[in-house]
């Protein structure tokens, strides 16, 4: 099992069907999903698959919510910053993320725009998709705001936008072929907040 899946011993049957499925979206894309390669892919007798995802929305959700638990650990959103430790902080910590994703994780990336591609096509795998990921933005939102921002909503968007982009150009866009390293990602992290907040300081001393 590939896309940097983490040690499977003793996980449950349902960590097992879900991490096999993301190694799959990551190696076969969207029409190699099915619950017969995901029993193979997983080791598991016949039929194991539909007895933990009956259809294939409830398989789609199951690795929604999987890769969601693998990429929270790759962002490690549990060590964002806090408030107080200012600007320097968000973009060190959000530096070595979107580091780590591309060098250590693109196949998770990958395996996450084939499940987003897939959420444009089923309104109701959209809205669980769109779940999975308002925690990271309401953490970004409360740093943004604790900063100063002036429009924290837009600016998380910005945020957002520049750091998913970034990875989608060089995991699957037209600078594949390049990764960039650490300190380029840092500098391209402090010219764009710079360029948000630059105004913040004296907007708060005013």
């Amino acid at each position: 099992m590939s896309v940097d899946s983490p040690s499977i011993a003793g996980a449950s049957r349902a960590v097992l069907v879900a991490d096999a499925a993301l190694a799959l979206l990551a190696e076969r894309g969207m029409r190699g999903l099915t619950h017969r390669a995901v029993d193979e892919a997983a080791g598991l007798p016949p039929g194991s698959t539909s007895n933990v995802a009956r259809t294939r929305q409830a398989l789609l959700e199951l690795a929604v919510r999987r890769h969601a638990e693998r990429e929270a650990r790759v962002l490690a959103l549990a060590e964002l910053p806090d408030p107080a430790d200012g600007l320097d902080a968000l973009t060190e910590a959000m530096a070595f993320a979107v580091h780590r994703s591309l060098t250590r994780h693109r196949d998770l990336l990958i395996a996450r725009y084939e499940l987003a591609l897939e959420a444009t096509r089923r309104p109701e795998l959209r809205a669980f998709y769109d779940r999975t990921g308002a925690v990271f933005q309401e953490q970004l939102t409360a740093l943004l705001t604790a900063a100063g921002s002036p429009d924290p909503a837009r600016q998380v968007l910005s945020l957002v936008a520049w750091a998913d982009g970034l990875m989608f150009s060089c995991a699957a866009g037209s600078f594949g072929s390049r990764t960039p390293g650490l300190e380029e990602i840092r500098t391209g992290l402090r010219e764009l907040l710079a360029g948000l907040l630059g105004g913040a300081d004296e907007r708060r001393g005013s």
